[in-house]
């Protein structure tokens, strides 16, 4: 029985054919777990929240960030450097008092996978890297919870909802990661920032839809939305009798994360805090910027020498001078730079190293420093 203070805060919901008051006692009743609370998971969150479901579990082990507020709308310039599980609790807890708001700031990972998903009703998918993604799908499947999976790159996003036994799972989708590297992260690669709204916000429309048995929720159809061209398209999904989780003959008996890294590059890294002296000794330093030019119009370290990676082993006659002495690779995030190292010192640069942090790391520093 609904409080008379919940009939006025969901009066809207109430009012709905269809919906009324034993939906909405079936989303205070409900569960969702949120595996990450960054872009997808903000306004998934903020959504689930707002409609009355009633606990909440959210899994983060990071910390906000100011790169984080052009699209994690949980979170403001205030909370920097708080952990994002502990903020999202605070926001959420403050928009709905009837949620109760659990905040797990540790990695989803084995040792606890199966045991967060198992507390949930529902999984709402909010990862941003493979090795999560595929943990999340085979612990839910193995525990009968249903997925809703979200994904962003660039300008680009989908959704779905995988549930066993109804149709497919994320192995069915994708029976493999794509090689590591193939695709780069948001930090790298960059992402519209209302992207992840519109598709967190398809998430936590799946995730109510699912807690309440309305509608017909998106199992076995990924829908797919181009931001660019604000069009959506739905595709169908097809269980894979092969799939080694879901499949005729299934061989996954454990939720384990699966073998996927990036290219490891064999190069040093320096500190931001390193930059300076280094640059301020009488030996020589070069400073290669190895972003593309797009990114390099915005700024660049004063004195950097602009080669693009991918330019970067058929220009090498340019850099050649600077065999025998020291060379900092940078890029915006440090992962391209340290991929530039490693080939200058295959090819024979010794003192190649890359700035860990990369561009943003040194603007940063240079925000704190003119007290910005």
């Amino acid at each position: 029985m609904l409080r008379p203070d919940q009939q006025i805060r969901y009066a809207r919901h109430l009012s709905l054919p269809g919906f009324g008051s034993e939906a909405q006692e079936r989303l205070l009743a409900g569960s969702v777990l949120l595996v990450g609370a960054g872009g997808l998971g903000s306004p998934a969150a903020l959504y689930l929240a707002a409609a009355g479901v009633g606990r909440l579990v959210i899994v983060d082990d990071d910390r906000v960030d100011l790169t984080n507020l052009q699209r994690q709308v949980l979170y403001n310039t205030a909370g920097q450097g708080k952990p994002k599980a502990e903020s999202a609790r605070e926001a959420l807890t403050s928009l709905n008092r009837d949620v109760e708001v659990e905040a797990v700031n540790e990695r989803f990972a084995e040792k606890n996978a199966r045991d967060l998903v198992r507390s949930c009703d529902i999984v709402l998918d909010g990862a941003d890297n493979f090795p999560t993604r595929y943990l999340i799908n085979d612990a839910a499947y193995l525990e009968k919870r249903p997925v809703v999976h979200g994904s962003i790159h660039l300008f680009e996003g989908q959704c779905t909802v995988f549930a066993r036994d109804r149709g497919p799972c994320y192995r069915c989708l994708f029976p493999s990661p794509p090689p590591p590297g193939a695709v780069p992260s948001c930090a790298e690669a960059g992402v519209l920032g209302v992207l992840p709204g519109m598709i967190g916000v398809a998430q936590a429309t799946e995730a109510i839809k699912l807690l309440t048995g309305l509608g017909d929720p998106l199992v076995g159809k990924l829908l797919m939305y181009d931001a660019l061209a604000m069009q959506f398209r739905t595709l169908q999904i097809k269980r894979r009798p092969e799939c080694p989780l879901c499949g005729d003959s299934p061989s996954i008996t454990e939720a384990q994360t699966i073998a996927f890294s990036c290219p490891t590059a064999e190069a040093p890294e320096i500190e931001v805090s390193d930059l300076q002296p280094l640059q301020a000794e009488e030996q020589p330093c070069h400073l290669l910027d190895v972003r593309e030019a797009r990114e390099v119009a915005l700024g660049m370290i004063p004195g950097s020498t602009h080669i693009p990676l991918g330019e970067l082993e058929d220009r090498m006659a340019e850099v050649t001078p600077w065999r025998d002495e020291q060379v900092i690779c940078i890029c915006q995030v440090g992962q391209r730079s340290l991929r530039a190292a490693a080939l200058l010192q295959h090819n024979g640069f010794g003192q190649a190293v890359s700035l860990r942090g990369g561009y943003a790391a040194w603007l940063m520093t240079q925000l704190r420093e003119n007290g910005s």
